[in-house]
């Protein structure tokens, strides 16, 4: 009986902390999201709408991570892979760290400071990051040239829709 219990508790924790995708995957962004501050490396406030802007024209893939997140910091060889593989195309990394120290540190402890870093001063719970329904990182977006969602929800730098998403905008 005691197995059983605790196997059933296992199951429902186990389910409770797993990415569940996004019932809508949404292929464009709300007044709101793309009004979401945040602070760049030398804390300077920017928009996401800014930040979507700098890149109009261009592939654009967003790598929501932290420096606290295992499963982040498990896929960041390959997700620096990915980028290494697409030099053609620009990557954002926004950071759910929680204090803007423990940005710095994390920018610095993972070699990410030569990339373009943007931080959430608000925490996890944002107009973006509810827009986008983020509900665990690492989290990979791919958007078109246009602004426009790509690819709404991948889990992984290895997800191969990412990789036919970029292919597929670059024709």
């Amino acid at each position: 009986m005691k197995k059983l219990l605790l196997i059933m508790m296992m199951g429902i924790f186990g389910i409770s902390c797993s990415q569940q995708a996004p019932k809508v995957l949404k292929t464009g962004f709300s007044k709101e999201a793309l009004a979401q501050k945040l602070e760049n490396e030398k804390g300077k406030t920017v928009t996401i709408q800014q930040i979507l802007d700098q890149h109009k024209g261009k592939v654009l893939v967003i790598d929501f991570w932290a420096g606290w997140c295992r499963d982040c910091l498990n896929a960041l060889p390959k997700a620096k892979e990915l980028e290494e593989n697409n030099k053609n195309i620009d990557f954002v990394f926004l950071s759910l760290d929680r204090s803007k120290e423990g940005f710095a540190r994390s920018l610095e402890r993972f070699d990410m400071k030569d990339k373009e870093n943007y931080w959430f001063a608000t925490g996890w719970k944002n107009d973006f990051n509810n827009y986008v329904d983020l509900n665990w990182i690492p989290r990979y977006m791919v958007i078109d040239q246009k602004s426009a969602i790509a690819k709404y929800y991948a889990i992984t730098p290895e997800d191969p829709e990412i990789q036919a998403a970029i292919d597929k905008l670059l024709k």
